[in-house]
């Protein structure tokens, strides 16, 4: 392995939190629901953020961050992701990859095959990033400002959680972005981001 400097700007980013998903110490891929931590939430999310029928958007990147017995964070970029295809299983079998090798050092980004690199590190450390490169950044939130009342830059990244809602500490370190909102339900957080796809798409 072997560090990645990640240059380039991407115009969509997501970023998801699994708040139980092992970050370490692989887990069974038959049962990415239960004792995996509910890693199936994010890879529905990774499936919607990055696959479209017959191609890839090469415009976006999804950080997963693994949450379960320590912090790591693994990036998909569309622009270079290779070998994976579009169904949870062989997502899964990356991201379990992924977690039994060891963790990097917060802020370091580790590339592990083409596309895919991880690193130590929790969402604080994902918000820093983005802000630092000039990315706008969005949470998703039910109670924020309706999604088509926003303009959007060339640099949007996009905050969701899985199955549990956002932390204290968490929406501490959110609470000075702009949260976005679908609606007054709550969806499952691949609907969010299939669309804010859309959304961007057509604007």
């Amino acid at each position: 392995m072997w560090i990645l400097i990640w240059g380039e700007i991407l115009s969509r980013r997501f970023a998801i939190i699994g708040h139980e998903v092992p970050a370490k110490g692989g887990f069974s891929l038959n049962d990415l629901s239960g004792s995996s931590g509910r890693l199936d939430v994010l890879l529905r999310a990774v499936n919607s953020a990055l696959f479209i029928s017959h191609g890839i958007r090469e415009d976006t990147q999804i950080v997963l961050h693994l949450e379960g017995a320590g912090s790591r964070r693994i990036k998909f970029d569309g622009k270079s992701l290779k070998g994976v295809h579009p169904d949870e299983r062989s997502i899964a079998g990356q991201v379990r990859a992924v977690t039994k090798s060891q963790i990097p050092p917060v802020g370091v980004w580790q590339e592990y095959s083409r596309g895919i690199a991880h690193s130590g590190g929790s969402i604080g450390e994902t918000l820093q990033e983005w802000s630092q490169e000039g990315c706008e950044i969005f949470i998703m939130d039910a109670n924020g400002t309706p999604l088509e009342n926003l303009s959007f830059g060339e640099k949007s990244g996009f905050v969701l959680s899985d199955h549990k809602p956002f932390t204290n500490a968490e929406s501490d370190l959110m609470c000075n972005f702009e949260s976005t909102s679908l609606g007054e339900k709550w969806l499952q957080g691949h609907s969010c981001i299939t669309i804010v796809h859309h959304h961007l798409d057509r604007h």
